[in-house]
């Protein structure tokens, strides 16, 4: 019996592993990067071993996939050979490989993808399927008793690094109908926050390494908008944040100055009491000090997600997260609908960020989540 490969090939991330095991052995990026002390493009190490020496400063990016496609099979094939050969240890020509492969694939991506797996590297077999029809599956079974599993019937909203995806679900098969897309996911998220800071503080436009780091320790997503810019607005500390930048002297890495004021904004709960204490706090956003090595962020950590349920904020003319939502499960049976809102399973790094779910049971049906 040849060995099992798992591969989840995202645009933001590479996890793989083998066959049976829970979870996967490694996680990468995928993309090479080039920090300004190298001469040459290098291959990413694991996130779990990534070390702190390396200055990743200003350093420049190669991604083999844009917007959820493979463009660049020479660049995968370089990122690929790496990982099977240096962190799997394994022999492709003695394996067979599971790879996941976004919804609404096209033809030539998909025929790219072949090559590279039994031209390329001589996989013995491949299994190509949706990661949310996978997802499903492993819910279904991690929740016996749940009506996901009794009816194996969900959706799931998959937020990853280039699209945003609503997937009805049915005994494992995804219903492709039904599927509806955001063109909008982590990357756009970290290229509008990146502008955002920019404008208002200094230029981070060629730090994406640090802009993502910044985004997913410190934004979280808004339950109430108009309240919350007027604490941004005011100089509220509720909101406020710092981010201390890299000096490439002490540190090469930016890090989050205070990590439990950053969480201060869950305490949001109770409306009056807060808009009557930041009323009595108001004040004038302070300028950036260049002197400092280190940004003040207040809106941008909110409005940054917001665009995820207002893609128009950023130019983009598609329905919100919300409504790509109810779209999703308008266009299945009537029978399937109760219980695809009452299964509704979010999955995607995006799909991290603080009080999503909070904010999506309030703005779905009353059913959802």
């Amino acid at each position: 019996m040849s060995n099992i490969v798992v591969l989840d090939n995202g645009g933001g991330l590479i996890k793989a592993g083998q066959g049976g095991e829970r979870d996967p052995t490694t996680v990468i990026p995928n993309c090479l990067y080039k920090p300004l002390s190298s001469k040459k493009f290098l291959h990413t190490s694991p996130l779990t071993t990534l070390s702190d020496e390396i200055d990743l400063t200003s350093a420049s990016v190669r991604r083999p996939i844009d917007r959820g496609y493979l463009i660049n099979s020479d660049l995968e094939r370089d990122i690929w050979s790496h990982l099977f050969t240096s962190l799997l240890h394994i022999s492709p020509s003695s394996s067979s490989l599971l790879l996941t492969e976004p919804p609404l694939s096209i033809p030539s991506v998909q025929r790219s993808t072949d090559e590279l797996v039994f031209e390329d590297f001589g996989f013995s077999s491949l299994y190509v399927a949706h990661p949310q029809s996978l997802v499903h599956l492993y819910e279904a079974s991690r929740q016996p008793d749940s009506v996901l599993s009794k009816t194996q019937c969900s959706l799931v909203v998959d937020c990853g690094f280039s699209f945003t995806h609503a997937v009805p679900v049915l005994h494992n098969f995804t219903l492709n109908h039904a599927i509806k897309r955001i063109d909008l996911g982590g990357k756009a998220f970290t290229n509008y926050f990146k502008e955002l800071v920019s404008y208002r503080s200094i230029n981070v436009m060629d730090e994406t390494f640090l802009v993502d780091d910044a985004k997913e320790k410190l934004c979280f997503v808004s339950l109430d908008l108009l309240r919350d810019l007027r604490l941004a607005r005011s100089g509220n500390n509720l909101i406020k944040s710092t981010y201390v930048l890299p000096d490439g002297v002490t540190h090469t890495k930016g890090y989050v100055k205070d990590p439990q004021a950053a969480k201060r904004f869950l305490s949001l709960s109770d409306k009056d009491h807060v808009e009557s204490d930041f009323m009595a706090k108001v004040g004038d956003r302070k300028k950036a000090d260049m002197n400092k090595n280190e940004i003040d962020l207040t809106n941008e950590r909110f409005l940054v997600p917001e665009t995820l349920f207002q893609p128009a904020d950023i130019g983009i003319n598609q329905a919100g997260l919300a409504e790509c939502i109810v779209r999703a499960v308008s266009s299945c049976h009537s029978y399937l609908q109760p219980v695809l809102y009452q299964s509704i399973i979010l999955a995607g790094g995006s799909t991290l960020f603080p009080q999503l779910k909070e904010r999506l049971a309030s703005t779905t049906s009353p059913r959802a989540l």
